[in-house]
């Protein structure tokens, strides 16, 4: 039974590692946020900081080795996902947390039909037989928006385009009602217009069946769309959480600053150049001392180096940032 007055998820000091040849990489460096009921979170920041990888270590399909859940809690509905079993924890996936992801291409077996490969979660967690599960898979297909469903469901992923197998994949998703989804950049590939609809898609979906969303992106301007909090990530720490709006207009971080300055604006002249933000993220084989944006931060001074600033309050909110640096007073904290 999920208690509505509680989050449905609450991540505390997620740390992932991998151990490779070269060493041991410090992927997710003491994660905690959560999530409530209905909600839309943003899990936002550049390629390589550990979006994937906190959605991927909460779902329990790092694989290990080499990689290793160091250290945390992951509670669902009470449950921490760290200690259920691997055959409970395969009743959590799909059931009551679903992910899609990325690219659909590969997360689809291509020697199987959509139709079979849509059915199985059905067979699987809802014990559904073949004729329930042909009826619902053809309403999923109507409720993502993919036409002639009974015919489509008989074809095989290299005949669906990228916006149609991302729909697919997306009804895959919901097949069994999850009560989180988990979006991980289901927009990257498409062209424009077909990302459109797919935003719109999972936001009607969402309102339609009361759940949770968490979104991971690297795009700035699909956030204030669909997200009403945001946490910004940064070499595996969260550094900024702030409701969308109190992020765009007073954003506290050096980082969401820089990343903000980099996104293309239609209120700045035409001939203004887009900022780059100079240097590049920290090697993750060396584990972090200080904070891990002080090598690329202009507002950067000698206690940065030496210590990880944690998240503290910076207003009203819930508005966090991990800086030792006040930007709206432009001095040391």
């Amino acid at each position: 039974m999920i208690h509505q007055d509680k989050p449905i998820l609450e991540v505390a000091d997620l740390r992932t590692r991998f151990h490779i040849a070269e060493g041991t990489v410090h992927a997710i460096n003491g994660v905690s946020f959560y999530l409530n009921h209905g909600e839309t979170i943003a899990l936002v920041g550049e390629s390589g900081c550990g979006k994937s990888v906190t959605m991927m270590s909460i779902m329990r399909l790092i694989p290990i080795p080499p990689g290793e859940i160091a250290s945390g809690q992951a509670l669902y509905d009470g449950h921490d996902l760290f200690k259920l079993t691997e055959a409970e924890m395969e009743h959590v996936r799909g059931r009551e947390i679903a992910m899609v992801f990325q690219d659909p291409m590969t997360a689809f077996n291509p020697v199987l039909s959509i139709g079979r490969q849509l059915g199985e979660p059905m067979r699987v967690h809802m014990g559904m037989d073949k004729q329930s599960i042909q009826q619902r898979s053809i309403e999923l297909f109507e409720q993502v928006g993919i036409s002639a469903p009974a015919q489509r469901l008989k074809e095989y992923p290299h005949q669906f385009s990228g916006g149609m197998r991302q729909r697919a994949m997306i009804a895959m998703a919901l097949a069994c009602t999850p009560s989180i989804l988990i979006a991980d950049e289901p927009t990257t590939a498409l062209d424009v217009t077909i990302q459109a609809q797919i935003v719109d898609l999972v936001q009607a979906i969402r309102a339609n069946m009361n759940m949770s969303v968490i979104w991971i992106t690297h795009d700035l301007g699909v956030v204030a769309e669909i997200a009403e909090r945001v946490l910004v990530m940064y070499a595996g720490f969260i550094v900024e959480e702030a409701i969308v709006d109190d992020l765009y207009e007073d954003p506290r971080h050096p980082y969401t600053l820089a990343l903000l300055d980099a996104l293309p604006r239609v209120d700045h002249r035409r001939d203004r150049r887009l900022r780059s933000i100079p240097g590049a993220p920290p090697n993750l084989l060396v584990e972090p001392k200080g904070c891990p944006f002080a090598a690329r931060c202009e507002l950067v001074f000698d206690h940065c180096r030496k210590e990880m600033p944690p998240l503290i309050p910076v207003s009203a909110n819930h508005h966090q940032a991990a800086c030792w640096f006040d930007v709206t007073t432009g001095k040391p904290r």
